[in-house]
């Protein structure tokens, strides 16, 4: 792993100086199509920590994904309503996204991780590894699971489901502490304790004044 260490530390030093080398090859990304596969992963470190293996049934592509608003196209004529769907909220990450499209261009494959290459202004670069569970010298129990892109069971997909859980776990927590007093909860608690009889009140006595004489 010593020299793994030494990759993703030179990929790092390029990305945040934004040096020529990192320039050229967005720039030549840019050019090509959304979605191309490639002969090797750009990022060999990350590639094999997901599980990327130099052998027939591994596949590599990289991704091309639109950075910024998802706008819908504006129509000319007829009413226009109040939103107007200016912005439509996919409710998935641009990585989740990637994902998703490698996917249904290679329906015979199955997805096992993604990670980020690059950006620049209006695009974002992710490299998506996929794998044939057809074939031998692929790992099965990583591609066993069916549609995990689509899912949420990648990387991307299970962080978005651990925030909604643990959103929905604290809300659960805070509405417990403070649950309000309820009258039909008291009622039940009336039904299966039944009060005991009290005791009757003893009659006062009364002092008869004596008659004078």
């Amino acid at each position: 792993m010593g020299a793994y260490k030494y990759i993703t530390e030179t990929l790092q030093k390029q990305y945040k100086e934004r040096s020529e080398e990192f320039r050229k090859k967005v720039i030549g990304w840019r050019k090509e199509g959304a979605i191309v596969q490639v002969e090797k992963p750009s990022n060999i470190s990350r590639a094999r920590t997901l599980g990327y293996k130099a052998k027939q049934g591994y596949v590599v592509v990289r991704v091309r994904v639109d950075k910024g608003r998802r706008t819908k196209r504006r129509s000319m004529g007829g009413r226009k309503h109040k939103n107007y769907h200016l912005f439509v909220q996919p409710q998935l990450s641009h990585q989740t996204i990637a994902e998703q499209r490698a996917n249904r261009k290679y329906t015979n494959l199955e997805v096992l991780n993604s990670y980020w290459v690059g950006e620049d202004g209006n695009y974002k670069f992710f490299e998506v590894l996929l794998a044939d569970a057809s074939k031998p010298t692929v790992n099965v129990s990583s591609v066993v699971r069916q549609g995990k892109a689509f899912r949420g069971l990648t990387s991307a997909g299970n962080s978005r489901a651990r925030k909604r859980k643990t959103k929905n776990k604290k809300r659960r927590r805070d509405a417990r502490q403070n649950k309000p007093y309820k009258f039909e909860e008291y009622r039940k608690k009336e039904k299966q304790e039944p009060k005991k009889a009290a005791a009757k009140p003893k009659p006062k006595k009364t002092k008869q004044k004596k008659e004078k004489k």
